[in-house]
């Protein structure tokens, strides 16, 4: 018997212009945690500059599940909801403005989400300052938490790559950074509060000058006895074939760390280079083959130290090995972008080979954007969010990763830091279309047809590229804006943004029945479907 399937067809655009508005009232609402456990009450608080009361209407997707209420006073409000233990799950919450004549001053919108492990929508951001005295713990997870960063790597945290936790108080780092390891655990608390993973930046294979001299016999060779090094004089690449003396120092380091710390899990680094070396046998490495291994054996031990919150990420530099890596048990598949994905549309391609390499586990780009190159930004944002990836660049208050050491952050202007949580409001409210429970439907993109405009092109400028995604009962259709800008290339700052789309004619084939079809963009200002 033939059936027919109703389908909700979303077009979730990015095709933005430039508009100003004028703003007498200011109205901020915060969820007070980066997402929700099932069970958990939603708290937001609300600060307006005027006004006697606020109203909340709170969505999901395109239907209203409740409305909410309460007092303004003093410039403050506060509201409370339950949500049903359904994860996970993205709500998006709509605010009014009230007088006391029940006249409408301002609106405003956020999200939250309910899951079940940070890790189901990983919103990963990063914390690099770990000196003595840092007194700002609290404000910096609030900061995270309402752009939902529900993860932390802790970057260069460590006293030495090969030995962790530092045997004094304070301590100084390989690079002569004063550190402090009291403030790292200050901020974990923190972050915990809020609901934030904390993730130890470690190295699979970096040893310092001094600890080589000690262990000569542990490293990765080029040839003869010539070990690789990364940096001059700074680090030699150890080999971390499991059980070589390396790879059992290594794993005793990160025993060590989460017997000792509150950490949630072990972030793994690598290089991108080399891809392969000799032992001190003379055995050929296949880092390829050994990067798995080894990555299997860390999962195992945070399993067993952290139980079903455990959580292993593995960088794949360069996209490197990401065959290998994504189906091990990493609990995402992280990428580092360099040459040669520096065209947009290679940040959309990443991402869809590493969900199918993956086998449906969460994506994390980490590609460098200074913040004063707001229109890529903008656009890369765009591509992943829509490709159903995440982006990590947000986490010190106020500011964006810029370089991939990441103390040399930028400092997002505020009209940067609106719009980039503009956008991830919009991750959040629409996740149950635009990432979880959706797949990839590439060859649904070229369903959809714009009048007049190139969409149906791997190029990444002058069109509107088509991102489609499937989901049960759904098709979700992102239209991310290229036309006009003045370049193709993520890492090279864009002159100007995309030109204006307006009026445009869209027709779209489908092959089952429409129950019904919404839209909704983040740059709108109402962002509701």
């Amino acid at each position: 018997m033939k059936r027919s399937l109703a389908l909700c067809l979303l077009l979730l655009t990015f095709l933005w212009g430039n508009a100003v508005y004028a703003v007498e009232t200011t109205i901020l609402v915060l969820p007070d945690k980066a997402f929700y456990r099932p069970g958990e009450t939603v708290t937001l608080h609300v600060s307006a500059s005027t006004g006697a009361r606020v109203e909340a209407t709170i969505r999901y997707l395109d239907e209203t599940i409740t409305t909410l209420s309460a007092p303004v006073a003093e410039g403050a409000a506060r509201l409370e909801w339950q949500p049903e233990p359904l994860a996970p799950r993205g709500y998006g919450v709509d605010i009014r403005l009230l007088d006391a004549d029940g006249l409408e001053l301002a609106t405003t919108s956020t999200a939250f989400d309910v899951l079940e492990r940070w890790i189901q929508a990983p919103r990963y951001g990063f914390l690099s300052e770990f000196k003595p005295g840092r007194d700002n713990a609290d404000e910096t997870m609030s900061w995270a938490a309402q752009y939902h960063v529900n993860g932390l790597q802790f970057y260069d945290w460590q006293y030495r790559h090969e030995t962790l936790l530092p045997p004094s108080e304070p301590y100084v780092d390989v690079l002569g950074r004063e550190l402090s390891l009291e403030t790292v655990k200050r901020l974990i608390d923190a972050a915990h509060e809020r609901n934030i993973a904390a993730m130890p930046y470690t190295a699979i294979y970096g040893a310092s000058m001094a600890f080589y001299r000690e262990h000569p016999d542990w490293a990765l060779f080029s040839s003869g006895e010539r070990p690789f090094e990364f940096g001059e004089n700074f680090l030699i690449i150890m080999d971390p074939t499991p059980g070589s003396p390396w790879a059992t120092h290594l794993l005793g380091e990160f025993a060590r760390v989460l017997d000792e710390t509150a950490f949630d899990g072990i972030h793994i680094d690598q290089y991108g280079a080399p891809m392969r070396g000799r032992n001190s046998a003379g055995e050929m490495v296949s880092l390829e083959q050994v990067f798995p291994a080894f990555i299997n054996e860390a999962a195992a031990l945070v399993e067993a130290k952290r139980g079903d919150d455990s959580v292993v990420l593995f960088n794949a530099v360069r996209n490197w090995p990401v065959a290998a890596v994504a189906p091990s048990d990493v609990d995402a598949v992280y990428i580092e972008v360099w040459d040669p994905y520096r065209h947009f549309m290679d940040l959309p391609r990443l991402v869809s080979r590493a969900q199918e390499l993956g086998g449906g586990k969460p994506v994390i780009i980490a590609a460098y954007i200074h913040p004063d190159r707001p229109h890529n930004v903008r656009l890369a944002n765009a591509l992943i969010f829509a490709s159903g990836g995440y982006h990590l660049e947000l986490g010190e208050p106020g500011a964006m990763l810029a370089d991939p050491y990441f103390p040399q952050f930028g400092m997002m202007a505020p009209d940067v830091q609106a719009t980039t949580r503009a956008y991830y409001d919009f991750l959040v409210r629409y996740e149950n279309v635009l990432a979880l429970g959706t797949t990839g439907a590439p060859d649904r993109a070229a369903a959809l047809a714009i009048e007049g405009v190139m969409t149906n092109t791997r190029r990444s400028r002058d069109r509107v590229a088509v991102i489609a995604r499937r989901g049960e009962g759904r098709e979700t259709f992102s239209l991310i804006n290229l036309m006009g800008i003045g370049g193709e290339l993520w890492d090279e700052p864009l002159p100007n943004g995309p030109t204006p789309l307006r009026d445009l004619p869209v027709q779209l084939r489908v092959d089952a029945p429409v129950e019904r079809l919404w839209y909704a963009s983040p740059d709108d200002r109402d962002p509701q479907a």
